[in-house]
Parts: structure tokens; sequence; C-alpha cells
């Protein structure tokens, strides 16, 4: 019997997913389909128990429902209660496991595809929403020198900071945008939704070191306004998020099936060039 997965969101065409899960089910010898179901907005628990019903071992999870996989779940794993949301659950009996791997893929990417240690760098985090909640502890797990969280909403910046010092690391504050004036550093993730509507967010240029990686997390987007402006001050390498996209979906994949499989041929079909 085909052991039977799927993404879930609303919309869904859009979702690379199934693409990305099916090479790497025929790379790795597995039997199983991996589709797509795009739940009704207020619907979404009918439409897992459905999935569930009919024989579901496991769901990816894309906007809007990761809040939604998070409340449906019976236990959640600390990456997951940090963001507060679950981009994977996997079922177990009457179990829900919830996951949140977008962190773990963004540290891979960094570390591992683009060759950028993060250990000793100088690190800013752009946003204090659910993207910048997920990749708060795996990126304070490779030991930054300093991370920088910023936002629009100075209190929310200085609640995630506190919640990166209380995991036992001193090195994180929290600011608002115009603080960022004089201060340059080595790594800078754009963790908003900004590059979502083609719109920067209020950073000025002078944050990015002449041999800064500036990591934009949406993908598929070409050069967008924020990739734009690290390019123009000099910044030699950009990045989008189709590698971390590829490296959370082959964290699910092995917390599915036990196995890991390599990412590289899936990052290559799916890469959209930066211009």
């Amino acid at each position: 019997m085909t052991d039977q997965y799927a993404v879930i969101g609303n919309p869904i065409g859009f979702s690379k997913s199934p693409l990305i899960h099916s090479m790497f089910a025929k790379a790795t010898g597995q039997n199983m389909d991996y589709t797509t179901i795009e739940g009704p907005l207020g619907g979404f628990a009918g439409a897992i128990d459905a999935f569930r019903a009919s024989g579901g071992q496991g769901l990816n999870i894309t906007a809007p429902f990761k809040l939604d996989a998070f409340a449906y779940a019976t236990e959640r794993s600390e990456r997951a209660q940090l963001a507060g949301a679950a981009n994977a659950i996997k079922f177990d009996g009457d179990r829900v496991l919830a996951e949140n791997f977008d962190g773990v893929g963004l540290v891979r990417d960094v570390v591992y595809n683009l060759n950028c240690p993060l250990k000793g760098k100088r690190v800013l985090l752009l946003g204090a929403g659910g993207a910048a909640r997920g990749a708060l502890l795996p990126v304070l797990a490779q030991g930054p020198g300093e991370l920088v969280i910023a936002n629009r909403n100075l209190d929310k910046a200085k609640e995630l900071a506190c919640i990166g010092a209380a995991s036992g690391i001193h090195i994180v504050r929290g600011c608002a945008y115009a603080n960022l004036v004089g201060q340059t550093f080595d790594i800078v993730f754009n963790a908003t939704s900004a590059s979502l509507r083609a719109e920067l967010p209020p950073v000025p240029a002078s944050v990015f070191d002449p041999g800064c990686l500036a990591y934009e997390l949406a993908y598929g987007k070409g050069l967008t306004p924020f990739l734009r402006l690290a390019q123009n001050a000099g910044v030699q390498q950009l990045a989008d998020g189709v590698g971390m996209l590829a490296e959370q979906a082959a964290e699910a994949f092995k917390w599915w099936r036990g196995m890991r499989p390599d990412t590289r041929a899936a990052i290559k079909v799916l890469t959209v060039a930066l211009v």
C-alpha cells in the first residue's frame, strides 16, 4: 500500500512541495504519494480529519494554516512552541505531533549549501513574526557573536530577544529599524513579509558589511527590493529562500520516513535567477 502525505494551504496551486517530495521519494526508493489539499478557510480541522480518515500519515503546512496546525496537534516540539506555529505534522495513532523545520532549514542552507558559518558572526534578523521566531533557536545554536532583531514594533523585537536570552544566550538584543544606523552585520536575514508585497523593510543600506550575506527568506521572487538594496550597497553574496524550502522539506521527510534525502537536485530545479 502506498503511504499518503500532502501539503495543505489556501491557495495551494503555487506549492513546490509535491515536486520536492516526489524527487525525494524517487531518490530514496520510498513508496509514497504526495498531494496538495486546498483547505477551506475556517475548515482546517475538518480537512485534516478527512485526510487522516483516508489513511494520511503526515502533512506539510503552509499559509494560512500554520497556527491552525499548531492548535490541532496534541504534542508540539520546542521549535514549534517557540514559533507558535507548525509547518509539519505527523500522525501516530491518536497522537498528532507538530514540528517547525523552517529555522533548521534556513540554518542548514546557510551553513552547508552557502558555506557561510554563523559562528562568531554579527547577525541581523529583520522581523519578529512567525518566520523570525522559527529561526531564532536554530540560529542561536550556531553560536553567532551577536544577534540583533529589528522590527517596526520595538516591543515585539525586545520580546523575541528576551526569549533568546532566556535560552542562555546573552548576545541577543531587539531594536527599532532607526537604531540600526551606524551598525554593520556579516549576515542579514529578511524574515519580514515585505517582499511578498514587493516592498522594502525600512532598513538602512549601511547595515550591509561589504562581505555580507544578504538572505531573503521568501523564494522565487527574483531580485526583491531587499536584495536589490543589498546589491546596490555592494553585497556580492545574495540568496533567497529556495534552499531553505528544500532543506526544511528534507527535515520533514526524514521525520516521516527515517532518512534524509540529498537536496541538491531539488534546489537546482527550483532556483530562480536573482535578477
